[in-house]
């Protein structure tokens, strides 16, 4: 298992607790693109404070009982301090209109492509690109577009 895989298992709980649409996400190795939508209570700040706090919760757990170095954590060096898993801002777009969305699923999607991770996006697991064009959920399923 990896931490990508804790993000991704976590969001699914926190979309099924507050109520938001998942519309597409890529989980990358230092950063995330998520496509959301306005949760029924609260606002997209509130699923990405639940968000950074429980995953960090859950990796520091992992580091202390040992298990970090079957996740590769980013934070995993042999002697390196317990530092913060996350960037303290994030950056938000307001998407109005379908071909924005398809801009921004595409962009999202190529992401790992783009920075040679993979030769296509469909080789990354942690990702929507699966829902969109081969009508797989994939790890975590994904709301029909609203």
């Amino acid at each position: 298992m990896r931490a990508r895989d804790i993000l991704v298992k976590e969001l699914g709980k926190i979309r099924d607790e507050i109520e938001f649409h998942l519309i597409g996400y890529v989980v990358m190795p230092e950063h995330v693109h998520l496509l959301i939508s306005e949760p029924k209570e609260g606002t997209p700040s509130t699923v990405l404070q639940k968000l950074k706090l429980r995953v960090s919760r859950k990796l520091r757990r992992l580091r202390r009982s040992g298990s970090a170095a079957q996740l590769r954590l980013p934070f995993d060096e042999a002697g390196e301090p317990l530092r913060a898993f996350w960037q303290t801002r994030f950056y938000y777009f307001n998407v109005y209109t379908k071909g924005k969305l398809l801009e921004k699923l595409n962009y999202v999607h190529a992401n790992p492509a783009i920075r040679g991770l993979v030769e296509h996006p469909k080789d990354w697991r942690w990702s929507s690109w699966g829902f969109y064009w081969e009508a797989e959920n994939g790890l975590i399923s994904i709301d029909a577009e609203q």
